[in-house]
């Protein structure tokens, strides 16, 4: 997308004022250029998540399927009604469980029956109003969001992993103290290239990019090492930590402290 050329962004800034849309006749000028504004800025944030949903798409593995699960079990569960659970776990079977993707469209009707047997309903369906009282529920806590407009198949959904649910994670640090594992030198642990030690780098770093505090899964976040490899570093807990893949690719052979720096030159 290029935001210089004649309909762009910086054509419209670049305008010269024009004191007549001062006026109130020219309201509605203003206003239709906002809304091309927004229109541009919404575009551009789908551009932004369509690359983080690439990557999730490249990494899933379905191998990974059990862990998952039993995150959702342990963190997310507790924290839903039986209604909200019935349907976050439909959810979560037509989207990552069939097609590795977190997305899944699907309607109040559809919903009524094959989710969860209602006792209130002599036909054992759910009703339109709890469909509805638990889908908007589970976006209120974070837990799926909307992600596309309304059709007659049904609303487009992103199914959340429990690692992007602030909920779960605060359910999570008061399950497990957070303590750092003592490393055995002798076995020389491996933090950095088993799967199984990789997400104890994440839990502990709450799923969060070191450096800009974006949040991310397992299948979109990398593994940075503090000192690399190149200087000296190890694959240790301590050396490793939670990077998106745009600040692990800008940090690159770079000492830490060089992009703490660069961000706070940003920030002036």
């Amino acid at each position: 997308m290029v935001l210089g050329n004649a309909g762009g962004v910086g054509a419209w800034f670049s305008e010269p004022p024009n004191k007549e849309l001062a006026c109130p006749g020219n309201t509605a000028v203003t206003m239709n250029k906002v809304g091309k504004i927004r229109l541009l800025l919404d575009e551009l944030e789908k551009e932004t998540s369509g690359n983080d949903d690439a990557t999730f798409a490249h990494n899933f593995d379905a191998l990974e399927l059990p862990s998952i699960i039993c995150s959702i079990v342990d963190n997310l569960q507790p924290l839903l009604r039986p209604y909200e659970a019935a349907v976050y776990w439909f959810l979560f079977r037509h989207s990552i469980v069939e097609t590795g993707q977190q997305y899944v469209r699907a309607s109040t009707k559809g919903m009524r029956k094959g989710v969860i047997t209602s006792s209130n309903s002599q036909d054992g369906k759910m009703s339109y109003s709890s469909v509805q009282e638990a889908l908007a529920q589970l976006e209120a806590k974070g837990v799926i969001s909307k992600a596309g407009e309304t059709t007659r198949e049904g609303t487009l959904y992103k199914v959340n992993l429990p690692e992007e649910i602030d909920l779960c994670q605060q359910q999570a640090a008061s399950r497990i103290e957070e303590v750092s594992p003592i490393v055995d030198e002798a076995k020389e642990l491996d933090y950095y290239n088993i799967a199984e030690n990789r997400l104890k780098v994440f839990e502990r770093d709450h799923y969060r990019c070191h450096y800009c505090n974006k949040q991310l899964t397992r299948f979109t976040g990398t593994l940075d090492h503090i000192l690399p490899v190149s200087r000296g570093g190890d694959n240790s807990f301590a050396n490793l930590i939670t990077a998106c893949l745009h600040c692990n690719a800008r940090r690159g052979n770079r000492p830490v402290m060089e992009m703490y720096g660069n961000s706070e030159e940003k920030a002036r």
